[in-house]
């Protein structure tokens, strides 16, 4: 392999995202743990040395206490007494000349304060020299005190302190690598599950969602939030492969009709007045026609649609009212009745003209599908959170059989063939009810049939009467 081959798979490695993620990791874990054990080090350093420092400060002051004069007479006979009795420490007395006139160590330069010494200066000489921290004293007679104690712990915490640290450093990268990979692989594996489900859509597959590991993680709410949006999108591509295949199914007999009148009309007609007939009835084909695609279109944007800035609080009370009122006069025209039942209000989230549609679409297939003499019956019901809107007659009913079929695009039951309509009533009515996220039912009316509406409900007078009583 060569350089540049080398080079362009480096690369290619540092352009990935587990690389950066384990750099990231090791750098930040390798900064934190060095930095921890570099301020730990520091600080015990710095604990020992203030605890040397304070026992020589003390010994030099319980000296100057002892010999009561800060001069060489008063100082000698209390160093003598010191080395005999002190082993641990090193004790030094000069006099105005530099002599030394007492103590366990060898001449030293007249040098006050703290300070350090490379070797002990011991006497007799030792061949094992250590490290020495001690303080020294200018006498008032120019004489010279220094009391020092052994300070080769302290050196040699230092020379550990590095050791420490350089191990250390080997240490958490080892400990830094083997997290970022495990973290790496663990935040890669999740995000591989969404690429594979994510090219198992592409391939066609619309049903397929992220899977979840119930961790309640980000991982888990982004993939509830990507499950959501793909079920949407499912909800899209299948609304619209139905209205597509609707449209190709239901558009056909019409269309064929108004080209077999045309021809017809080409072909056969001799006079205007049954020209004039066959464009009629050719026009009447036309509308059935658009008016079926207008109502898949709809229904297809129903269905696509979920709860917008469009819904508004509706009074379910006030929309039926006035529906029953626009209605009462075509139910009288059929020799029916028409009664409603209802509490003073009953509140709602929701679009006014869906519902309109809804309940309009209720009425009118309760009015179409009776005879004379029936009653038709619109009642709200208030439940615990949610509002019942119920339509029903006493006519001839739905077999209990095709209760859900009925919901299906197009359906038309036999004894409805000779009715107006186009199959897609119930079906917008069902789609309108699911964007409220509500339920419909249809049940038997004994006899008659009974459609029961159950929408989520916010009931303002009942509200109003709580916050009155809490008061």
């Amino acid at each position: 392999m060569t350089r540049r081959h080398w080079l362009v798979a480096i690369g290619r490695i540092a352009g990935t995202s587990s690389f950066r993620i384990v750099t990231g990791f090791v750098g930040f874990f390798l900064l934190s743990g060095m930095l921890i054990t570099v301020l730990t080090g520091f600080h015990n350093q710095h604990l020992f040395e203030r605890q040397i420092r304070r026992a020589i400060t003390n010994e030099g002051k319980e000296t100057l206490a002892a010999a009561g004069q800060p001069d060489v007479a008063h100082f000698l006979p209390v160093v003598k007494a010191l080395v005999r009795n002190e082993p641990g420490f090193f004790y030094l007395l000069q006099d105005r000349s530099e002599s030394v006139v007492a103590g366990n160590m060898l001449h030293l330069r007249p040098v006050t304060g703290l300070r350090w010494l490379s070797w002990a200066h011991r006497i007799p000489r030792d061949t094992h020299q250590v490290t020495i921290y001690g303080e020294g004293y200018q006498l008032s007679d120019g004489g010279y005190y220094f009391v020092g104690i052994d300070a080769s712990q302290l050196t040699q915490l230092r020379h550990d302190l590095w050791n420490t640290v350089a191990w250390s450093f080997l240490g958490f990268m080892i400990l830094g690598l083997a997290g970022g990979m495990l973290l790496s692989n663990a935040v890669l594996k999740r995000i591989e599950s969404i690429s594979m489900t994510a090219r198992s859509i592409m391939r066609g597959n619309i049903a397929r969602r992220i899977p979840l590991r119930g961790t309640g993680d980000e991982f888990d709410h982004l993939s509830q939030s990507l499950n959501a949006m793909l079920g949407q999108n499912e909800t899209l591509i299948v609304s619209l492969r139905q209205v597509s295949n609707d449209i190709a199914h239901d558009m056909r007999s019409p269309l064929s009709r108004l080209r077999h009148r045309l021809e017809r009309a080409k072909d056969r007609e001799d006079t205007v007045d049954a020209l004039k007939e066959q464009i009629d009835l050719s026009i009447d084909e036309l509308d059935k026609a658009l008016e079926i695609f207008a109502s898949l279109l709809d229904l297809a944007q129903i269905e696509a649609r979920t709860q917008s800035d469009e819904f508004c609080t509706v009074d379910l009370v006030v929309l039926v009212t006035e529906m029953a009122e626009i209605y009462q006069p075509i139910v009288e025209d059929h020799r029916q009745v028409l009664r409603v039942r209802h509490p003073p209000e009953a509140i709602v989230t929701g679009q006014p003209v869906l519902l309109r549609q809804m309940l309009a679409n209720l009425v009118e297939n309760a009015i179409h599908h009776t005879p004379s003499g029936s009653t038709i019956t619109i009642e709200i019901a208030i439940g615990k959170g949610v509002v019942q809107l119920v339509v029903c007659d006493n006519g001839g009913g739905i077999p209990a059989g095709d209760l859900e079929r009925v919901f299906d695009r197009f359906v038309r039951l036999d004894n409805s063939r000779s009715e107006v309509g186009n199959g897609l009533g119930l079906s917008m009515v069902r789609a309108i009810v699911h964007l409220h996220a509500g339920t419909i039912t249809l049940n038997d009316n004994r006899p008659g049939l009974r459609s029961l509406i159950v929408l989520p409900c916010e009931n303002r007078a009942r509200i109003l009467a709580d916050q009155s009583s809490g008061s």
